[in-house]
């Protein structure tokens, strides 16, 4: 279960604990939180989460800037653009996420969850004081109502699970029980997940349409301003009927958070500078290291905090839309991951300072090695033998350069590759047996970066290096709202690629790389991936009943996708490089994801 850090040395030790309970089935009673392998770590009578200070004092204001702007306040729906606040802080599930552990939630709306034995249902009674904010009770039928209503109407990542449904019904006056129709461990916390509208708001309105309606919701926090487009500020709701709970001490203690959109990431750093904002995440490691040298710092009115984590790295870089006949084959993959001159990129980007992404699931204990597969791992794969590309089964690593500028060795390699696959060069021009140039689009958005570096610099050098093989890469820049109506529709050869992984990975797989989301619009499968192995083991991983196993599946599904050569990929940090006013502050302990949702601007406060 997964929109981008505990110390390094605790790694082993934290994750492996964490994950170190063989799951047994679940007794048909109730309880205050469910963990997708063994039990969670905090009994029934905990008084907060671990990272969050219950003494934390409560006022204040954060300001954050956004790069684009909005058109719609309902983040569930694919319609439009919503601001990300809105989904973190006003709405809420029946359950809450801790992230101190890989996948464990308790209760929030909910006052007990219940499973079957084998988590064919699940069975969730309201609490009664649980209100939404204009007073009024969360019923059976609201939760209902969502369940329903997201499945059908919402966002198509919601599809996926609810096609899993065979039944949702009362159980009681506060119940509500929901019976599967599929083996998936993980379905009873994605439906604790699940957003909950109050249904009588949306009487007689398209949920689906984008609109600027403000939802009705039970979080923290209701929407007080909106200037469309250019900023949002969500106010702490006083009497917020959760306040009391143990989930929430020391949670939700600013009193205002805003948010100020911005044409560019450059335009929005001013603004930082300027004191427009307040807070901002830095991505680009050089400016981290040099751009700070300005009067906010040096006066100590604004600091700068490194929070690490153990989450992996996730996936950030150049995706080849292998929908393209000139992408399907991998020796045209590999040729292309040869030209890119990452170690040269990474030095003059960043200093070579943050470590390259070595897999999909890189920095943490569920990544490949660069070893051969074994034991469970390569049992999982060998029955898929005709899909895996070379590297699945065997030693893989990607592709190293000299750090040269030329990178002479690794173009031999890519035009080596290349006329394997068929491309030959023609007066300068690498075509194919048809006499087709080779060409494609790079897709960026307009006054955007990647996660850790500017995109655009690097495009540049790599189209350099495509065009002394002969390869034509034209460049197209739009802004966000055609960035996002392209990318809905896979409407590019190449672009930038960032998906953020946990340590809990499940069914948001299948919407990721599944062969199901090939051909759905706006889903995240910008790839185009249809693998009977990914299939496979995004099933091994779902019905996994020990940690070991799921360990396994996670492990060979890192395998098929980095040796599917999907992704060109960048470097990750292995921190959060936040800089804020000194009147900012957070907990001294952690989480095990660090710097995600759930952390800032959710724990911090102001004094």
């Amino acid at each position: 279960m997964t929109r981008l850090p505990l110390r390094p040395h605790r790694l082993a030790g934290a994750v492996v604990l964490a994950f170190s309970a063989i799951a047994s089935a679940a007794s048909a009673q109730p309880k205050h939180a469910i963990a997708m392998y063994g039990e969670p770590a905090l009994p029934p009578d905990f008084v907060s989460l671990p990272y969050a200070n219950p003494d934390a004092p409560k006022g204040g204001t954060i300001v954050f800037g956004e790069v684009g702007g909005f058109d719609s306040l309902n983040p569930h729906i694919l319609k439009g653009r919503a601001p990300w606040g809105v989904q973190e802080h006003v709405l809420e599930g029946l359950m809450g996420r801790s992230w101190d552990e890989p996948f464990t939630l308790y209760c929030l709306l909910c006052e007990s969850v219940e499973t079957g034995p084998n988590r064919e249902w699940v069975e969730f009674t309201l609490r009664p004081e649980a209100r939404f904010s204009d007073g009024s009770p969360v019923t059976v039928e609201d939760v209902i109502w969502s369940f329903e209503t997201l499945g059908t109407k919402g966002h198509p990542r919601f599809a996926t699970a609810w096609a899993k449904v065979a039944r949702i019904e009362p159980a009681g006056d506060r119940g509500v029980r929901i019976t599967f129709n599929t083996a998936d461990r993980e379905l009873p916390l994605i439906m604790g997940l699940r957003p909950i509208f109050q249904k009588a708001q949306w009487e007689g309105k398209d949920f689906a349409a984008s609109s600027m309606i403000p939802p009705i919701g039970t979080g923290a926090y209701v929407i007080d301003k909106v200037d469309p487009g250019r900023s949002l500020i969500l106010r702490r709701n006083p009497d917020y009927w959760g306040k009391d709970l143990p989930f929430e001490r020391g949670q939700n203690n600013l009193d205002e958070i805003r948010y100020e959109f911005f044409s560019d990431s450059n335009v929005m750093f001013e603004a930082f500078k300027a004191g427009a904002t307040n807070v901002f995440r830095e991505y680009d490691v050089n400016r981290w290291q040099t751009g700070y040298d300005f009067e906010r710092v040096r006066i100590g009115e604004v600091v700068k905090s490194e929070i690490p984590h153990q989450r992996p790295s996730g996936i950030v870089g150049l995706v080849f839309n292998t929908r393209l006949p000139v992408f399907q084959d991998w020796r045209v993959r590999e040729a292309l991951l040869d030209a890119f001159n990452y170690e040269y990129i990474a030095q003059t980007q960043t200093g070579g300072v943050d470590p390259r992404i070595p897999s999909f699931f890189g920095n943490s204990v569920l990544a490949m090695g660069p070893e051969p597969a074994a034991g469970k791992v390569r049992e999982l794969l060998e029955p898929y033998g005709d899909d895996l590309l070379p590297g699945a089964l065997d030693a893989y690593a990607l592709p190293a350069g000299d750090g040269t500028e030329r990178n002479r060795a690794n173009l031999r390699k890519a035009a080596k590759l290349l006329s394997e696959a068929g491309w030959e060069p023609k007066n300068g021009v690498l075509t194919n047996a048809s006499g087709e140039p080779f060409e494609f689009e790079i897709l960026l958005r307009q006054g955007s970066s990647l996660s850790l570096v500017q995109d655009r610099a690097i495009v540049d050098m790599y189209v350099s290096a495509l065009d002394r093989l002969g390869i034509k890469a034209r460049v197209t820049s739009v802004d966000s709202a055609q960035y996002r109506e392209r990318t809905d529709r896979f409407d590019f050869g190449m672009t930038v690629y960032q998906r953020a992984l946990s340590l809990s990975p499940g069914n948001e797989q299948y919407l990721y790389w599944g062969s199901a989301s090939y051909d759905q619009p706006g889903s995240l499968n910008w790839m185009g991936i249809r693998s009977p192995a990914v299939d496979g083991i995004i099933d091994a991983m779902l019905t996994a009943t020990t940690t070991e196993d799921f360990t396994a599946a996670t492990r060979a599904l890192d395998r098929v996708l980095t040796t599917g050569r999907y992704v060109i990929p960048l470097w990750y940090a292995p921190v959060s490089r936040i800089a804020h006013v000194k009147e900012l502050h957070y907990p001294a302990h952690t989480p095990l994801y660090g710097d995600w949702p759930g952390f800032l601007p959710e724990v911090w406060w102001w004094e």
